[in-house]
């Protein structure tokens, strides 16, 4: 793939993020989910920059969420952008002495998300202190805005991954990053 194809795919991916952002507007769940999480990944800061997820792992993740079958999901950034969405970055690694498959939980329950494949679709960002539940985002045809394709992952092997969020009120900078079957983890929203 020359460069600039690959600058205009991501040019329209951003492009159609917003878009989605813009539609979708605050798509932000109240209620009466005060449920805390069972587990929680401490916040770890660190002072040198974060790269994304096609640039490989940072030095520190800021949190690190366990799964099933040795899989481990660490969260490399969690960046608030101008579209009022979020975007979470991070590598799913299998630590595992066996391959292992990804669980089809992880993309969720809905079945507009289901029925394009195996994906992040599942995960959400619960603001404790708006009391507010954020699920992932979604094209015009339904599709996740989230890494898919995912199947298995063999021991040692890395998979960059990344999921967008309405984003949170701008005075909220602390949020949870719940996936089923994984632990919950506490990140810190930056930009």
């Amino acid at each position: 793939m020359s460069i600039r194809f690959t600058a205009k795919a991501r040019r329209r991916l951003v492009a159609l993020t917003v878009a989605a952002g813009l539609a979708l507007g605050t798509a932000g769940c109240g209620g009466g989910d005060d449920k805390k999480p069972d587990a929680s990944a401490s916040v770890s800061k660190s002072g040198g920059s974060k790269p994304s997820a096609q640039e490989g792992q940072s030095e520190d993740p800021l949190a690190e969420l366990t799964g099933p079958d040795g899989l481990v999901l660490q969260i490399t950034e969690c960046k608030r952008a101008t579209g009022g969405f979020v975007t979470v970055n991070g590598n799913l690694k299998n630590d595992g002495a066996k391959s292992a498959v990804i669980p089809a939980q992880m993309s969720g329950d809905e079945t507009e998300i289901i029925k394009h494949g195996q994906s992040l679709g599942g995960a959400t960002l619960v603001d404790a202190k708006g009391k507010k539940r954020y699920y992932v985002l979604r094209d015009t045809d339904g599709r996740p805005l989230t890494t898919i394709g995912l199947t298995t992952i063999k021991p040692g092997q890395t998979i960059p991954v990344f999921m967008q969020f309405p984003s949170p009120p701008t005075d909220t900078s602390e949020v949870t990053l719940q996936l089923p079957t994984f632990s919950s983890g506490t990140v810190e929203i930056s930009g």
